[in-house]
């Protein structure tokens, strides 16, 4: 009779809370640290098993990440991006176990290095913490395989540095494309800049030039690094009534005052 043996990972990045099949849950999502040349800062991740019947063994290592031009999670090896902070990282328990219903404090200790040994081009510094389950919990499915469930969570670490917050988001090209397979939709070009990572939404509204008729689509959330370009696609709502719209594209930053907005007219057809 043949055994089949299926070893899955999860990784879980950026979301917090439990992770019902393998029980792990890690927070906060994100660590922010702002701190000057040469100095020491402390923050802390909280690991729980809220396994009643498991023990979890787990490892902590780091990586360094990205955003694509889409917006998506990318992953590099530790140290090889010129904005990583992976190396300023340390944990006060590399490894360390769980048991049932157990959590622990993990402390995260960031030294950043003189200035003489940063490039001061570089405002942002980021690197993603992951906690690895390094004994995965043996499942079988349906058809009698046996499946070992491993989690992988990470955690986003940023850090710049103390000054005056400076986010600038500028739109370089905002147009209408039909696509038979897709329909109508608004591509939307932009490009960050700035000393400090964004946080905010995207908000698009429809508006009928004709009878004054607005429709708003659900906020987007944004999140972005300085020097990212960027695209974003929205689909043009399939109910919209024909007649002569104007799209507006508005980016709302979290925390502040700041509003970026982007027009464009077309005419929507039966």
């Amino acid at each position: 009779m043949k055994s089949i043996h299926i070893f899955c990972l999860v990784v879980i990045i950026g979301i917090q809370g439990a992770w019902s099949q393998t029980g792990l849950t890690a927070g906060p999502p994100r660590i922010y640290f702002v701190s000057g040349a040469g100095q020491e800062q402390f923050q802390f991740v909280e690991v729980s098993n809220p396994s009643s019947d498991y023990e979890l063994q787990l490892a902590i290592s780091f990586e360094d990440w990205s955003y694509s031009e889409l917006g998506e999670n990318q992953l590099s090896n530790s140290g090889s991006l010129p904005n990583s902070c992976s190396d300023w990282l340390s944990v006060s328990e590399g490894y360390f176990s769980l048991k049932p219903g157990e959590s622990k404090r993990i402390q995260l200790r960031m030294k950043v290095p003189p200035i003489s040994s940063i490039d001061s081009a570089t405002s942002v510094h980021t690197a993603m913490l992951f906690i690895t389950q390094m004994n995965p919990r043996a499942r079988q499915d349906r058809d009698g395989a046996n499946i070992r469930l491993a989690v992988r969570s990470g955690i986003k670490v940023y850090h710049r540095f103390p000054a005056r917050e400076q986010i600038d988001l500028e739109v370089t090209d905002l147009k209408v494309v039909h696509l038979d397979s897709l329909g109508g939709y608004l591509e939307t070009d932009f490009q960050v800049s700035g000393n400090v990572w964004v946080e905010g939404r995207i908000r698009t509204e429809f508006l009928n030039q004709g009878d004054g008729r607005k429709v708003q689509l659900k906020d987007v959330s944004l999140y972005c690094l300085p020097g990212d370009r960027r695209k974003h696609f929205i689909s043009i709502p399939k109910d919209l009534s024909p007649g002569k719209y104007l799209a507006s594209v508005m980016f709302l930053f979290d925390e502040q005052d700041l509003v970026k907005i982007a027009e464009i007219e077309f005419n929507k057809h039966e």
